[in-house]
């Protein structure tokens, strides 16, 4: 037996210590990351405060609505159909304050929707093929806008002021411009509801405003609506949706981050990037030219769609149509899952985007995401598109069950739901890069998220790390606010600016720090006049 020093054994001990110490330090250092997350900077989540039209009395069992005709409140429904959901959501807003609150938010699953009937023709269908005519979703619409007044105790034809329709179910057209056949399919369900069509226009002028209690607030005699929704223009040369399909759902969510953002002390007006994670990608990128800045990038493809696969390899929803809203209504990630499993989290999470393709759309592309798209459209009119993709034209979303699989096989429901958060705060992350690395975004740009796959669980904190990485911003969470319901606000800011019912001491127009343009908007469209003549 060979003998050996004292200093040998001492060797071996103090090596075993060292190799102990720098296998444990990283796994600490990942424990650790939730908890930094936990005690950091909070993220700027704005509020969604409710507003009751109908408060209690003091009879049991009694109540009195608040005679509208008394305030300035300004109702607007906003109607939605997604490829997950269906949504009409009620708002009204202070037109002297300029805030604005939820009455009531209906949802239902676009799943449900009843099958085409004989004799129907099936125009478009959602991501996951459910069959759309233009009698099924009219018929869809028109039960959820009846349902949300009914749940608010208001009249529709009485109480509500303006709609505004929109739509991302856009996987069965051809073109871009192919989403009008599903805008009128909506009014239809609008219209069967007992919807004025003059409350789905913009009027002409202040005496064509209704009701005329609000006319005083209105800015019609002085500016007139042209395009720009919160000092935002479409697309040059074009509407948007020859771009990319859902063009104006991002409009929207653009023009709802706004309003959202003051509830939350952020300043978020151009330059912007919004981005909105719903099953599809959808958002915009401005730059900061004044008084109207314009679109220079748009996102498009999939988002909350790469979740939704991850989930339907679980077992645990349904593998054709189930999504992560199945079993978030039950379970939630929870930091024990985070900091016990963060290596497998970080694991699971990087073979996801193994899978995941976020780049520039080619100019040969006509899908991207299932989204129909026009690359070079989108370049003749300065616009870049930027896309999220699973395989050509989300063919691959499948191979993402596995990891979903994987997941529950050797850990559980809350450790996935973990996964899904730091999935999603990745995909945010590589769009943002690709954008800064195209020249859409600089340190001036403020950054807006909504979307449940970008505002649910831990994302928003999982994001503002990601954007501190980065290094763009010297305090990333001024430049960062997350809210819910951001079609829904933005249909409510859409409304207000087809009607000039604009609150110059609280703009959402301008630049980030700026003043109020109306001003600059009336010398402007007076410049206009003046060259007509």
């Amino acid at each position: 037996m060979i003998q050996r020093p004292a200093s040998y054994k001492k060797y071996i001990v103090s090596h075993k210590k060292f190799m102990t110490i720098t296998f444990i330090i990283p796994v600490i250092f990942m424990q650790l990351k939730p908890l930094c997350r936990l005690l950091g900077p909070k993220p700027h989540i704005a509020d969604s405060p409710y507003l009751s039209l109908v408060p209690k009395t003091g009879s049991p069992g009694m109540s009195a609505k608040i005679d509208l005709s008394t305030t300035s409140y300004y109702v607007v429904a906003s109607v939605e159909m997604g490829n997950t959901t269906t949504k009409c959501i009620l708002t009204a807003t202070n037109l002297e304050t300029g805030k604005t609150y939820l009455l009531n938010k209906t949802v239902k699953m676009s799943r449900d929707v009843r099958p085409p009937k004989e004799g129907e023709k099936v125009f478009g269908k959602t991501l996951d093929g459910k069959k759309l005519t233009r009698e099924s979703v009219g018929e869809l619409v028109k039960h959820t806008l009846e349902e949300a007044h009914k749940a608010a105790g208001l009249e529709i034809s009485q109480d509500l002021n303006f709609v505004v329709r929109s739509t991302g179910v856009v996987a069965g057209f051809e073109r871009p411009d192919d989403v009008g056949s599903f805008i009128l399919a909506l009014a239809d369900g609008c219209i069967k509801a007992g919807v004025p069509p003059k409350n789905m226009t913009p009027a002409m002028n202040k005496e064509n405003l209704n009701p005329p209690r609000l006319r005083k607030y209105s800015q019609l005699d002085r500016v007139f609506f042209d395009g720009a929704v919160a000092s935002v223009l479409p697309p040059m040369g074009s509407s948007g949706v020859e771009i990319v399909a859902n063009e104006m759902e991002g409009e929207l969510a653009t023009a709802g981050i706004k309003e959202a953002a003051k509830w939350a002390g952020v300043d978020f007006r151009n330059p912007v990037c919004s981005i909105d994670f719903g099953t599809t990608l959808k958002g915009r990128m401005t730059n900061d030219r004044q008084p109207y800045s314009q679109t220079i990038g748009n996102f498009c493809g999939l988002a909350g769609a790469v979740p939704d696969a991850i989930v339907r390899g679980s077992g645990l929803v349904d593998k054709e149509f189930g999504n992560v809203l199945d079993i978030t209504t039950k379970e939630r990630p929870g930091l024990l899952a985070e900091i016990m499993n963060d290596r497998a989290i970080e694991e699971h999470a990087k073979w996801a985007h193994e899978m995941v393709q976020i780049e520039v759309v080619p100019d040969e592309r006509k899908w991207w995401g299932s989204v129909p798209v026009n690359p070079r459209a989108a370049r003749n009119n300065g616009v870049i598109l930027i896309g999220c993709e699973v395989g050509e034209n989300g063919k691959d979303l499948p191979k993402l069950n596995e990891v979903g699989a994987s997941l529950i096989k050797k850990h559980n429901v809350n450790t996935m739901l973990a996964t899904l958060d730091l999935t999603s705060a990745m995909i945010a992350q590589r769009l943002l890069t690709k954008a800064l690395e195209n020249n859409l975004i600089s340190s001036k740009t403020t950054i807006g998220i909504t979307g449940r796959a970008g505002i649910t669980g831990d994302k928003p904190a999982l994001i503002l790390q990601k954007v501190t990485e980065m290094g763009l911003f010297d305090n990333p969470n001024d430049h960062l606010v997350f809210c819910d319901d951001g079609l829904a606000r933005g249909a409510a800011v859409m409304a207000r600016c087809m009607n000039s019912y604009g609150t110059p001491k609280n703009p959402l127009g301008g630049l980030r720090g700026g003043k109020c343009i109306l001003g600059a908007r009336m010398k402007l469209q007076n410049k206009d006049k003046k060259i007509e003549v």
